[in-house]
């Protein structure tokens, strides 16, 4: 038998560690280590969507998760910190290195130009925004708040909508030289995130400088509950005006081919709107607003009879415990209002949920069993929506629970134990090494 001391017992611990992480460095060729996010969409040319198809290197594990880039929403009062925009603030962090050669660029001109996303996950939305750098910013220093235009030069208001696989944006893209850095920005209508992605850009062929003058005269009319009509005088331009924008604030919420008149649709009854126009033209020159038109649409008068829409996209957002089930679902739409949310397991009653939030938590459930969840939607009259689709969820089987770990135990490889409602196999000896720790590489977790 050896007597080892507690130096000698250190050594074979650091000699352990240090074969173990050179069997992860010398078999990554064989077995890559990713961990899971919550995949949900991005722009098709982006810096990581270039990382994913191998067009830009050493980018780390996004190129298995192109589609994770999320963060709180509010750029540029929120989101994420400076330094930090690339990666959205997640574990990506090869996305935040910055240089003038470091990232492949996608050749573009100003003017008109389609961003194509790719959606894993549909969300309703509140709105898709564009920023771009400034044209003197500093290619060789982190993206931060002072890199960018932090007025979106393309800014589309959705309302709540609901994108299918496939979701584009054609925008009029702002004067530039050389190499700039366009950022993307999804932000998710009923939740507190959004969806960061940057597009690294190099300008060629801008040959035209001057924007066109600011529409004139502008005038809403047939100003309804849910639509109006906007009318303006011609700009003009020293080539020529391409088209003309319709904004609401800094939304812009319409867009036309040259034609002065816009018919406004999907507006929200007894809401006050303050709207201006601007042009654009073929090299992505945009004017100053027109005047701004200030109207109220009409409040809904009578009984409301009118349902809302069925709740759609019922998924499970997050983890499925053997208790538990986390439930989304995309917002629902009313001629007056969605009041909440109801939740049924198989015609049975489950819970309520006060709009507009469409998240919910079901819990108390039993291990191992089959549920179907479906959601309606309730207004203030009190009708109710059809109901959404039928999600499917069987909860797992109940964890095996292990000895609690402490602090004071010596473990050895195989050892299992249980920590913070988590269990652990020690891959090696260990003592006072906390379980779920960046630190602690030497528990893995197990069901």
């Amino acid at each position: 038998m050896f007597n080892l001391g507690w130096a000698s017992l250190r050594q074979v611990k650091l000699f352990f560690v240090s074969g173990i992480l050179c069997a992860l460095v010398f078999g990554m060729s064989t077995a890559v280590f990713v961990q899971k996010a919550s995949a949900h969409g991005n722009v098709t040319n982006s810096r990581a969507a270039l990382c994913a198809n191998g067009q830009n290197q050493n980018c780390g594990q996004i190129i298995y998760e192109p589609y994770s880039l999320e963060g709180p929403k509010g750029f540029p009062t929120g989101g994420p910190p400076d330094g930090k925009i690339a990666s959205a603030n997640t574990w990506f962090t090869q996305l935040d290195q910055q240089s003038a050669t470091r990232w492949s660029k996608v050749n573009i001109s100003a003017g008109s130009y389609t961003f194509n996303w790719s959606i894993k996950v549909p969300h309703a939305t509140t709105s898709w925004k564009y920023y771009i750098t400034k044209q003197d910013w500093d290619p060789n220093a982190p993206l931060s708040r002072a890199s960018f235009d932090l007025t979106p030069f393309c800014s589309v208001n959705s309302g709540g909508a609901l994108p299918g696989g496939t979701y584009s944006n054609t925008c009029n893209i702002p004067s530039r030289t050389g190499y700039q850095v366009i950022l993307a920005v999804w932000e998710i209508y009923d939740t507190n995130n959004a969806f960061y992605n940057v597009i690294d850009v190099n300008f060629i062929n801008n040959p035209d400088p001057i924007a066109p003058s600011a529409p004139s005269n502008a005038t809403a009319s047939n100003i309804d509950t849910t639509t109006a009509t906007i009318t303006w005088g011609a700009s003009t331009d020293n080539v020529g005006v391409t088209g003309y924008g319709v904004y609401n604030g800094s939304n812009q919420i319409a867009t036309t081919n040259g034609a002065l008149v816009a018919n406004l649709t999907g507006l929200t009854a007894n809401t006050t709107y303050n709207l201006t126009v601007k042009a654009f033209d073929a090299a992505g020159n945009v004017s100053t607003a027109s005047n701004t038109v200030t109207f109220t649409t009409l409040p809904v008068i009578g009984p409301d009879l009118e349902p809302p829409t069925a709740p759609s996209v019922l998924h499970v957002m997050g983890t499925t415990t053997s208790t538990s089930v986390p439930l989304m679902w995309a917002a629902s739409t009313d001629n007056v209002g969605v009041k909440e949310y109801q939740i049924f397991n198989g015609g049975a009653y489950v819970a309520t949920v006060p709009a507009p939030s469409v998240q919910h938590t079901v819990t108390n459930l039993t291990p191992n069993t089959a549920y179907a969840f479906i959601v309606k939607a309730v207004d203030d009259a009190g009708n109710i929506s059809a109901a959404s689709n039928t999600l499917n969820v069987t909860t797992p089987s109940a964890p095996t629970t292990y000895p609690a770990w402490s602090s004071t135990t010596v473990y050895v490889a195989g050892d299992k134990v249980t920590y913070n409602n988590a269990n652990y196999e020690a891959k090696w000896w260990t003592l006072n090494e906390k379980p779920g720790t960046s630190a602690a590489t030497v528990w893995k977790a197990i069901p």
